[in-house]
């Protein structure tokens, strides 16, 4: 298909807010492939373009006049399902119904720009998080049984505890991400070695997704800070617009939280984590790379492998987009290919089998 032909991505702007409508439009015109085919400053207006315009992604403020943004997307979602992008100032409360978006069927969470935020970042993580909702699957929440993980597997695992306190696992995500590590991270069992995680999320959600995993898992998980220790039973993700890093001292693992240029347009990046796991952790390290537009992580898969390091991709068929997983498979980084509900039972048996 060639340049002049291309299939565009309709996208409708929906917020309140004149000046972002303007910033939204202006942005994304410079783009060959997208095309802004409305705006609309509340919900009623909304509903009324999609029926007409029929985009293919919506970008939807979270505080709106006559509806909230909450509100209507559960009604997007049960009665004319778009991938939709939440945006959002940067607040705790706003933060936490991001989340809840997110929970509801938004695909992508973006901080409106101002402050620490600015135009230029945002627009950069506009054009992308639109890219990748223009290719996300509407998946129903990912279920999780308790039971996922089999005894047997759980006993093989605390039998060779002691040979494991030294491992590291590093996990990278984006598009669809929150809900899969949810998933993931809530069967981990409380004696799991240390996990350090980069999903790709704006500066203040990280807090807020971070919290919320806390209390529905049985591990410890927090917002990482510069020099945290990498414990068995801690999570620790990398704060939005920081470049997380794996550091080494003696025995023991810590990370480190830095700025930095954009790496495959993200900050935090996939590929900086892994890239510093494969250096100083090598061969005690297992790494997961799951749903994802780009190929932010597949680079520092491939370099973790190499050191020695047991790699796991998220299948097509449970990713909301095989982006960064299809590309960590075909530059050969990756040794087993699971689907979502299985990564925690692998992990696990990945560590036994290379005690055995």
């Amino acid at each position: 298909m060639t340049r002049g032909t291309m299939k565009r991505i309709k996208v409708l702007i929906v917020d309140d807010s004149a000046i972002v409508r303007k910033i939204f439009s202006q942005e994304l015109s410079k783009h060959n492939d997208i095309e802004v085919i409305g705006t609309a400053p509340d919900p009623y207006v909304a509903r009324d373009k999609i029926v007409k315009l029929k985009p293919d992604v919506v970008t939807l403020d979270i505080e709106m006049p006559r509806m909230d943004g909450l509100s209507f997307l559960r009604k997007l979602m049960k009665y004319y399902p778009i991938p939709t992008i939440i945006v959002s100032s940067l607040t705790p409360a706003n933060s936490e119904m991001a989340l809840e978006a997110v929970e509801c069927g938004a695909v992508e969470v973006l901080a409106k720009p101002g402050g620490s935020y600015s135009v230029g970042d945002m627009s950069v993580q506009l054009v992308e998080k639109i890219r990748a909702a223009s290719q996300a699957r509407l998946l129903p929440p990912p279920s999780v049984e308790k039971s996922a993980i089999e005894e047997d597997t759980l006993q093989d695992y605390n039998r060779s505890l002691k040979r494991t306190t030294h491992k590291v696992i590093a996990m990278g995500a984006s598009t669809g991400g929150t809900e899969a590590l949810k998933s993931v991270l809530t069967q981990m069992p409380l004696n799991s070695p240390g996990i350090v995680i980069v999903q790709h999320m704006p500066p203040r959600f990280t807090t807020a997704f971070a919290n919320r995993l806390n209390t529905l898992c049985q591990i410890e998980v927090r917002e990482a800070k510069n020099g945290d220790s990498v414990l068995p039973g801690l999570a620790l993700i990398a704060p939005g617009n920081y470049h997380m890093v794996l550091m080494r001292s003696g025995g023991s693992y810590t990370v480190e939280i830095k700025n930095g240029p954009l790496v495959c347009h993200q900050r935090p990046a996939v590929d900086v984590l892994f890239h510093s796991v494969a250096r100083y952790a090598g061969a005690n390290a297992l790494g997961v790379i799951m749903t994802g537009m780009g190929r932010d992580g597949a680079k520092g898969l491939l370099e973790m492998r190499q050191a020695g390091a047991q790699t796991i991709a998220q299948d097509e068929a449970s990713c909301v987009v095989f982006g960064m997983p299809k590309e960590a498979i075909r530059m050969g980084g990756v040794d087993r290919v699971v689907t979502l509900g299985d990564i925690p039972r692998a992990v696990l048996k990945l560590l036994v089998s290379e005690q055995s």
